[in-house]
């Protein structure tokens, strides 16, 4: 052929980008076609044979004979003297087929045939590479960090395929360096242009769950079955765990001897602090579970408004809310309740007035936000650190302190 290296290109493309030969023959045959139908305006009477294992091609034109002052569409017919001069046995009407040139097509044509031929090769690896990584969404993925950047960490794998972990699907304590291997799960796939971005996240509540799929043997196995994952990344997670077998323990099993089965998530999580608790279909018990490590005495449940109110001692009330609210906040994610902490039994001191008393002064939205940790009366606010209470609290530290005057006033009149 003519352009021997686009010809040798063929198996060059072959050979670097591991396509197919079924493949590679159906890129290379609409490559062409559309190459003809640029010069020609149509393809059909057009027969392309492609041999990609030893770069050969042929193009061969099939036209209609006509008479030398009868022809209309050149593409299409040719004339019985040009016929001839190909065979001198043709006659009127019959088929003629002859073989196109590469040449034919132009020097252009070429070159751009040859541009075209390499998008479709991208085109392809792209349509591979984004399907392998949609099957992989919600799987564990492991890669390796190439560039870190202040909005995103740039990762690439084994195979040289780049993945994106976003600052917002890292963990807070995360820090990377070039070179380091990370693990997260492939959350999406999406097509940019022609090329899919793949992005991972260490902070999906599937990412702890198949943490303990690749860690915990009886989980792995299907002996025991995660019910429910929630998370504040880095900082808290409880987790749901059932067993079909009486005979095994599965909070037991998943935590193991002294901690020792469940540490290596914590550590892959930044020291995030696990709670496993067992599954039940008591949505009493499984309220009474999720907010461990508090006892709780009682709770009632309104199933229409999916409220429960959880009754508790006072010195039981700060481990139900929790540093920052999180066990609260988790407890009432887990088992799909919105959870009301109320202090069992609490008698208001006589020297003490409810928080509601006061809402001519404080704004119900401040005294809702103290009720939500199991503050609702003046005393068991006064009596709390300021800085506790910012933390634990959406409130500023000037609101706060603007409550407690207010109260301290009150008491001392």
């Amino acid at each position: 052929m003519e352009n021997i290296a686009l010809i040798e290109s063929f198996s060059e493309f072959k050979d670097d980008k591991l396509i197919d030969r079924v493949t590679l023959m159906a890129i290379l045959e609409d490559v062409f076609r559309n190459a003809l139908k640029k010069k020609y305006g149509s393809d059909d009477n057009f027969d392309i044979i492609i041999n990609p294992d030893k770069g050969d091609m042929e193009i061969w034109q099939r036209r209609i004979v006509v008479a030398d002052d009868d022809l209309d569409l050149e593409h299409l017919e040719i004339t019985l003297t040009d016929a001839r001069k190909i065979e001198p046995d043709f006659e009127i009407g019959e088929e003629v087929s002859e073989e196109v040139k590469l040449i034919d097509l132009g020097r252009r044509a070429i070159l751009a045939l040859r541009q075209n031929l390499i998008s479709k090769i991208h085109e392809h690896d792209s349509t591979n590479l984004y399907k392998q990584f949609k099957d992989l969404i919600g799987e564990i993925y492991t890669a390796e960090v190439h560039h870190v950047r202040p909005r995103v960490v740039i990762l690439v794998d084994d195979e040289g395929n780049e993945i994106v972990l976003p600052k917002e699907k890292q963990i807070p304590s995360d820090f990377f360096r070039k070179g380091d291997n990370v693990r997260g799960i492939i959350e999406s796939v999406e097509l940019k242009g022609n090329k899919p971005q793949i992005i991972m996240s260490r902070t999906a509540d599937k990412f702890l769950e198949k943490l303990f799929e690749q860690e915990i043997p009886e989980v792995f196995d299907g002996l025991i079955m995660i019910k429910k994952v929630v998370r504040i990344p880095g900082e808290k997670a409880k987790v749901a765990v059932d067993s079909y077998d009486d005979r095994i323990d599965p909070v037991g099993a998943c935590v193991g001897m002294k901690g020792s089965r469940i540490h290596g998530i914590v550590r892959e999580l930044g020291n995030e602090n696990i709670d496993v608790i067992n599954y039940t279909t008591n949505s009493s018990l499984l309220i009474t579970r999720a907010l461990s490590p508090a006892k709780v005495s009682s709770v009632k449940i309104n199933e229409e408004t999916k409220h429960a109110e959880v009754f508790l001692k006072l010195e039981e009330v700060s481990k139900a809310i929790g540093r920052g609210g999180h066990n609260i906040k988790l407890a009432g994610l887990l088992t799909g309740y919105e959870l009301d902490v109320i202090r069992e039994g609490s008698a208001i001191e006589e020297d003490d007035v409810e928080l509601t008393e006061f809402s001519d002064e404080i704004d119900g939205w401040i005294i809702d936000e103290f009720a939500k940790i199991g503050l609702d009366t003046a005393k068991s606010i006064l009596s709390q650190n300021v800085d506790d209470l910012v933390r634990r609290t959406d409130l500023e530290e000037e609101t706060i302190l603007e409550v407690i005057k207010i109260l301290k006033e009150e008491f001392e009149d």
